[in-house]
Order: C-alpha cells, then sequence, then structure tokens
C-alpha cells in the first residue's frame, strides 16, 4: 500500500506528534507499505538535503507556537508528488495547512482520506489572545468544518472518542492508541546521563520530559518539590525539553530555592529519550491535558515507574502499582512520589511488563492503523461503485 501522511509537524522538530508519526511511518514500512511524509520546510534540516520519501513545503512559523511551522503553498505540487508514488490514501495529522493540503490531494486522486486528532484544542485557546478571541464552540465548528468529506478519523484516547463525539462527528471513528517504539528505547545505553548533569549517583531522580509550556503544568511539580526534599535532600528534578515557559520555571525554582535539586537538560535529541527515561527513579507527568501522554508511555516502555495525571487511558495503562499510579490532586502526586522514593530503586517483573509492552507497541500500532486504512478503503470503493450505479 502507498500511504500519504501530511503532517505541520516532523522531525527534526521535537514533539509528540512528530515522534507519533515516525513511529507509525516506521511501523508500516516494516509491514512492506511504502509511506510517504508530506510537511514543512524546517530551519534544521539543510536546504536541497534529501531525505528518502519526505517531500517538504515552504513554510514560516506559526501564531503563537513559533516553534511549529505551517505551510504557505503546496497544494499543486503535493498532488503531481501523490500521482507519480501513486497514493492509495492520504492520512492527515494536522487540521491547518498540510491537512487541508491532504484533503485537496485526496479529492484530487480520487482517494479516501483519514485523519488522526491529536490535540484538544480547548485546553489551548489561552494561546491566542490569553483566551478572549477563541471559544470551545468555535473549536466544534472548526473541527467539523475540518473533518468534513473525510472518510474516517483515529482518536489516540477514548477521551479524544468522547470529545468527536460530543462535537457530533459522524464519520467512521476509531480509538487506536499510538504505539512505542519498543526496540529503539531499549538500545544500549551510551551515555552516561546522570554523569553528564552532574548527578550524583546515590541520588534519587524525577524525570519529566515534555515541551516546556503552561498547559503542562510542570510549575504543579515544582510546588510539591520542597516537600519530598525535606524528607529526600540529594533529590534531583531534571526537566528535559524546551518552550515558552522555561524562563517562568526558572524563575520559580529561584523563588522556591531548588536551584540544587532542579536541573533544565534542554531538548533531548529523540534517538536520546531512552537513555533519560532509563537514567530516572520515576517519570512524573502533572499535564491534564495530554491525548494519550506519549512520554509516559516511553517511559514505562524504558522500565521506568510513572506518576502521572489521572485520565481515562492513564487508567487503563497503570492498572498495577508496579507500573505506577495515577492522581488528581497535587497532594496525591506528591505523596505517590514519596511513598516510590520510600521504597527504593525497584524493577518493574520482566513477565508483567513485557504483557504490558505488547499492548503499547510500535507493531500493534501499525497493524490498528493498516486495519483501519483497509476498512476505508473497502467502504469509499463501495460508495464509488454505489455513485456509478445511481448515475
Amino acid at each position: 500500500m502507498n500511504i500519504g501522511i501530511f503532517t505541520d509537524t516532523y522531525f527534526p522538530q521535537i514533539s509528540g506528534v512528530a515522534t507519533s508519526i515516525k513511529t507509525l511511518k516506521d511501523a508500516l514500512e516494516k509491514q512492506g507499505h511504502n509511506v510517504f511524509i508530506f510537511t514543512t520546510t524546517d530551519p534544521h534540516v539543510q536546504k536541497g538535503a534529501v531525505e528518502a520519501n519526505v517531500f517538504r513545503f515552504s513554510s514560516v512559523p506559526f501564531i503563537s507556537f513559533t516553534d511549529r511551522r505551517v505551510a504557505f503553498r503546496g497544494f499543486f505540487e503535493a498532488t503531481k508528488v501523490a500521482r507519480e508514488v501513486k497514493l492509495d490514501i492520504v492520512h492527515t495529522q494536522t487540521e491547518f495547512a498540510l491537512g487541508m493540503i491532504g484533503k485537496y490531494v485526496a479529492h484530487q486522486l480520487k482517494i479516501p482520506a483519514i485523519h488522526t486528532y491529536h490535540t484538544m484544542y480547548e485546553d489551548y485557546l489561552h494561546y491566542v489572545l490569553n483566551g478572549h478571541l477563541l471559544r470551545p464552540y468555535h473549536v466544534k465548528q472548526f473541527t467539523n468544518v475540518y473533518l468534513k468529506n473525510m472518510d474516517g478519523v483515529i482518536a489516540p484516547s477514548e477521551r479524544v472518542e468522547k470529545l468527536l463525539k460530543r462535537y457530533k462527528v459522524t464519520i467512521p471513528m476509531k480509538v487506536i492508541p499510538t504505539g512505542v517504539d519498543i526496540e529503539s528505547l531499549n538500545q544500549p545505553i551510551t551515555n552516561d546521563v546522570r554523569h553528564d548533569l552532574g548527578i550524583e549517583p546515590d541520588a534519587q531522580v524525577l524525570l519529566t520530559l515534555s515541551r516546556i509550556a503552561g498547559e503542562k503544568k510542570i510549575n504543579r511539580i515544582l510546588n510539591v518539590l520542597p516537600e519530598i526534599v525535606d524528607e529526600f535532600p540529594k533529590v534531583c528534578l531534571v526537566i528535559a525539553g524546551d518552550g515558552p515557559d522555561l524562563e517562568v520555571l526558572q524563575e520559580q525554582v529561584e523563588r522556591l530555592t531548588l536551584e540544587d535539586n532542579v536541573i533544565f537538560a534542554g531538548d533531548v535529541p529523540h534517538e536520546d529519550v531512552g537513555s533519560f527515561y532509563k537514567m530516572a527513579d520515576l517519570f512524573v507527568s502533572a499535564s491534564d491535558t495530554e491525548t494519550q501522554g506519549l512520554t509516559y508511555i516511553e517511559a514505562l516502555a524504558s522500565g521506568t515507574r510513572c506518576v502521572v495525571y489521572d485520565t481515562d487511558y492513564t487508567e487503563r495503562v497503570f492498572d498495577d502499582k508496579c507500573f505506577g499510579e495515577v492522581f488528581t490532586r497535587p497532594s496525591e502526586m506528591r505523596d505517590e512520589i514519596l511513598d516510590y522514593l520510600r521504597e527504593g530503586p525497584s524493577e518493574i517483573p520482566a513477565d508483567k511488563l513485557a504483557k504490558k509492552l505488547d499492548q503499547i507497541s510500535a507493531k500493534r500500532f501499525g497493524s490498528d492503523v493498516h486495519q483501519f486504512y483497509e476498512e476505508v478503503i473497502e467502504n469509499y470503493q463501495e460508495d464509488l461503485e454505489e455513485e456509478d450505479t445511481n448515475d
């Protein structure tokens, strides 16, 4: 099958969406399919650089998310490329420029188009004029307009499925959680992250890894850290990532006099994230806006226990204390972190971890998405035949 993935975000940009797309691409290619990425230009990719099956279109930084980009041309060029590689299906991963280009390409080639709804935009309205311009009903209208005439939509979690049903989306829908590339996360460790960061060998390490922005609620972890430090003076919180709230968090660390217990590690290259997860005693996420939470799935795949905000999805993943705990209040987060630190270092039982990893593997992710592709293509062809009969 020849598959076209249309996205405004792709490597070398670092994000959950970019990781999800790369994981899907690799999984589908291992199954023998051809995957073509249609995405934006990037200042970190040299102009004219050759990337196998990746086509980049002129872009500029996106409003309010200047570390993300949006294409401003490419409709006809993308259609030409899509014809040449004989796409069988279009899979959009954005509702913006490349998403619209993907819809146009599918219409021109008369092939089906599906979409993965990654972002709960109602949680991000504060980025646009401090929330004074857009309201949740605008998001509902926008979503329905974009999904109109699409042939299917993937929800990464039941939370997203419930949202789309609340929006009255009626096209075929399937819940397919993003898988993780377990093999790449568990490559032999070539660098000693603790040594590189200057962390003492006997220190307990908490890790949070994400875009550093308000919706990730990293400030809530910092707020409970002083109480954790009181009991475990050597504890170290590593904040990995970059984003618009970096200076805000650095100032909070200074106010709380936590300079000796917090390390800002900056962006972590994708090939190094496994090393970061493995060096931590505990992965912590206070974000309540995740559609799925790829980082804590990656942490678990690396064998690191987690303390994460409670959602429908996390309750299914962290169904055993050996994997991690969920919380809704900061005080619960603090108590769960302290409980794990008091237990001391502990490995997840190998048999339980293997069973859990099978549920969240990239292989299963790719297989589930491919099955949905086949269902959508079959429905599309049946509709075409029905139209021909009526004519």
